[in-house]
C-alpha cells in the first residue's frame, strides 16, 4: 500500500478529509509539522526512542516517565516528547517513522495493524476509563438529544463505540453524514478535534461530546458543560488509549524495548500513588496546555459530586486509572464491538478477522508482564488474576 494511500486512509479513519483537515485542527496543515513537531524531529538521533502524544490525560503515563526521568534511571535515551494535535496526524507521524511510540485508541491500533499493515506491536495498556459523555447545561435528559449533533474524537475511538450504546439504550439511534431528524429521535455524530470540542459546545454547534479529559473536566469546570456518564461506567476497565511501538524498536539489540516499558510501568505506578503531584508535573513542565485544575481534576477522583449519574459504583469507572496489562479478552471483545459500531471509515478489513487471533498478532504482553512483576505484581496494580470476564451495560 502507497503511503499516500496510506494518509488518505488514516484521515478517513480520524473522520478527517484532506479538504477539511487544516480547519478542523488548526495550527497546521496537517500532513506538516508544527512548530514543535518539527523541532522535535529534527533534534532525533539513531539510538533516542522518539515519543509522539496528544495533550489528553491519556499520555500521563509516557510523559510522567521522562518528566521524572524514568527512562533515564531505565537506561533508555528518550528523546523530549513531541506534541501533535490530531490523532491523524499523530498516526501518520508514526507509519512514517518520525516517531517510535505513542499513545494511540485502541480501535486505531486494530485499523493500523489489519488495514494499513503497520509492523507495529501494542505493547501495554497506557491507560483505562478517563473519557465521559458530557452535555450542554440546558439538556437535563438524553432523550433531549433528538435532532442534535454530539462530537467524537474519532470513528476508530472506544468513545464512538460507548456513545453509540448510551444513544440506543435511550432510545435514540445514531446517524452520520446527515442531519439528525428529530421526530425520528436520530442523534448524529462528527469527528472533532478535542480542542474544539469545548468551544463548539458552547455556541451551540454541537449539544454534546464524548473525548478524554482534560476536557470534559474543563467544561464542567468553565460550567460549559454538564457531564452525563463517565465511559468507565459503561465498559468496566476498558483501555481506551495503548502504548503502540515500533517492531523495529522490539528487536533493539540491548534490550530498549524492555527498558522503556519498565520505566512506563513505573511511571503507572507514580501516579496511581501521587495523583496531585502527577497533575503538577504535567502542568509545570507544559507537557499538557490546558488549566492546571482542569489537569487535577481529571486526575483525580470525583465520585460524590457525580455519584447520582453513576451506574456502577463498584466499578471506579468515573476514576482515569493506569493499569498496564492488556487483557486477551478485552481485545476480542473489542473486534466484536468495532463490527456493530457505525462508522464514517473503512470497516472493511473487519469482515474477515478472526477476533479471537487478534490478540495474539497485535499485541506483546512479554514486555509488560516482565515490568509488572519488578514494580510489585498485579497487587500494585489492584489486579488479581490476568484473565477476565468483560462487562459492558450502557
Amino acid at each position: 500500500m502507497s503511503s499516500k494511500l496510506n494518509r488518505r486512509r488514516v484521515l478517513e479513519a480520524g473522520g478527517l478529509t484532506l479538504a477539511t483537515a487544516g480547519a478542523a485542527w488548526g495550527a497546521h496543515t496537517l500532513g506538516a509539522a508544527s512548530g514543535a513537531e518539527a523541532a522535535g524531529r529534527a533534534q532525533s538521533t539513531d539510538d533516542a526512542i522518539r515519543i509522539g502524544y496528544l495533550p489528553i490525560t491519556d499520555a500521563s503515563p509516557l510523559l510522567l516517565a521522562h518528566a521524572r526521568g524514568l527512562y533515564e534511571d531505565a537506561g533508555v535515551q528518550v528523546e523530549q516528547p513531541v506534541l501533535f494535535r490530531s490523532w491523524a496526524s499523530l498516526t501518520e507521524a508514526f507509519i512514517s517513522g518520525s516517531v517510535d511510540v505513542i499513545h494511540l485508541l485502541m480501535p486505531m491500533a486494530v485499523y493500523l495493524k489489519y488495514d494499513l499493515g503497520a509492523d507495529a506491536q501494542v505493547v501495554a495498556w497506557n491507560h483505562v476509563n478517563g473519557s465521559a459523555l458530557t452535555l450542554s447545561p440546558s439538556i437535563s435528559n438524553l432523550s433531549e438529544l433528538a435532532g442534535q449533533t454530539v462530537a467524537i474524537p474519532a470513528w476508530f475511538s472506544l468513545h464512538n463505540i460507548l456513545v453509540q450504546k448510551i444513544l440506543k439504550e435511550a432510545g435514540l439511534t445514531p446517524v452520520i453524514r446527515t442531519t439528525a431528524d428529530k421526530t425520528q429521535n436520530e442523534v448524529a455524530l462528527i469527528v472533532m478535534a478535542p480542542a474544539d470540542m469545548i468551544p463548539a459546545l458552547a455556541n451551540g454547534t454541537i449539544a454534546g461530546f464524548t473525548v478524554a479529559d482534560p476536557f470534559n473536566a474543563a467544561a464542567h469546570a468553565s460550567g460549559t458543560g454538564t457531564i452525563q456518564r463517565f465511559m468507565g461506567d459503561v465498559w468496566r476497565d476498558h483501555a481506551c488509549c495503548v502504548t503502540m511501538m515500533r517492531s523495529s524498536l522490539i528487536e533493539r539489540e540491548g534490550g530498549a524495548a524492555q527498558k522503556f516499558v519498565d520505566a512506563l510501568v513505573k511511571a503507572q505506578v507514580y501516579a496511581r500513588e501521587n495523583r496531585v503531584e502527577a497533575a503538577a508535573l504535567l502542568s509545570e513542565k507544559k507537557y499538557l496546555p490546558q488549566k492546571p485544575a482542569a489537569i487535577l481534576r481529571a486526575m483525580t477522583d470525583h465520585f460524590e459530586e457525580h455519584k447520582e449519574i453513576i451506574k456502577h459504583p463498584s466499578w471506579g469507572g468515573e476514576l482515569l486509572q493506569f493499569q498496564p496489562y492488556p487483557y486477551a479478552s478485552y481485545t476480542q471483545e473489542l473486534v466484536q464491538q468495532m463490527r456493530n459500531t457505525l462508522m464514517d471509515a473503512p470497516t472493511d478489513f473487519l469482515e474477515d478477522l478472526d477476533a479471537s487471533a487478534v490478540h495474539g498478532e497485535l499485541v506483546n504482553s512479554e514486555l509488560v508482564t516482565q515490568a509488572m512483576q519488578a514494580a510489585g505484581g498485579l497487587g500494585t496494580f489492584g489486579l488479581k488474576s490476568l484473565e477476565r470476564t468483560e462487562e459492558i451495560s450502557a
